[in-house]
């Protein structure tokens, strides 16, 4: 269900339409950051760096110092939560298509997604809080990105979670996750983090075992990361045990559609930090 709905949650940060409505706002597009660190933490309302990076978790806090009291200084998170939704919308409509956005089908996926969505509990979870407090928009199109979007995040929160769990900190998550073949190292120069930063990661993980001299997951390394996945998987279940079986298969049966759609858009890099066709 993740690998179905994580391509549409994300088309907001890629598609030109979320970016002009970022550049209305004040925010600098020649990159993707600004918009990027102001869609995703508006949420969490005036929340500072350092409660951003605690959330995003991955992210060096230098980068996130970067962007994150500038997002708040350009524009009210709440008039970002309008512009948004309103990214989303002539995002969906461009990607999907009118006739998709109007379908029933659609409509159907929107109403199974929100119930799964609402019961992704949300104690310790506080990007899945923090989207789930939002009142919920009337088209279905929209219900359906924003379900999604609590989903991915209470996913992402429960990650966070195995991580920690695992002994494996911001940057170690990331080497340990290169380390498996989740994506080449390049890819995760976008978390900020220095090559000494890196490097230094990687050696503690070398001491423990997880990683050879290349810098190549070891067996311990690999199960380390199994074991990281599949607790994930466990604390992302609740809302799908909730929505049952059919249910379920029938929401993934109408996602078929929209994820071709936003998939074949190009507007989604092919190699990404999450695993994404990879774990």
């Amino acid at each position: 269900m993740w690998h179905l709905l994580e391509p549409l949650h994300a088309l907001l940060y890629y598609a030109p339409e979320a970016l002009e409505e970022a550049a209305s706002l004040g925010y600098g597009t020649d990159e993707r950051w600004p918009s990027y660190f102001a869609w995703r933490a508006a949420p969490l309302g005036a929340a500072g760096p350092v409660r951003v990076a605690s959330a995003f978790y991955s992210f060096s806090p230098a980068a996130v110092a970067r962007y994150v009291p500038a997002a708040r200084v350009t524009a009210d998170p709440a008039d970002v939560l309008a512009a948004r939704l309103r990214a989303v919308d002539r995002t969906c409509r461009a990607v999907l298509g009118e006739d998709a956005v109007a379908d029933p089908g659609l409509a159907e996926a929107a109403a199974l997604a929100r119930r799964a969505a609402g019961a992704a509990g949300t104690a310790g979870r506080p990007l899945a809080a923090a989207n789930a407090e939002l009142p919920w928009p009337g088209a279905p199109h929209l219900v359906l990105w924003q379900a999604a979007t609590i989903l991915r995040e209470h996913r992402g929160d429960g990650h966070v979670a195995a991580l920690l769990a695992a002994g494996l900190d911001p940057v170690e998550a990331l080497v340990s996750f290169a380390a498996v073949g989740a994506a080449p190292e390049p890819v995760f120069a976008s978390r900020g983090w220095s090559p000494a930063e890196w490097s230094a990661a990687r050696d503690r993980l070398a001491a423990r075992g997880l990683v050879d001299a290349s810098g190549a997951a070891t067996d311990a390394g690999r199960a380390l990361r199994a074991g990281v996945e599949r607790r994930t998987d466990e604390l992302a279940a609740a809302p799908w045990a909730a929505l049952g079986a059919e249910e379920a298969d029938r929401l993934a049966d109408l996602l078929g559609g929209p994820w071709l759609a936003a998939i074949g858009s190009g507007l989604l890099p092919a190699e990404n930090t999450l695993g994404i066709g990879k774990v």
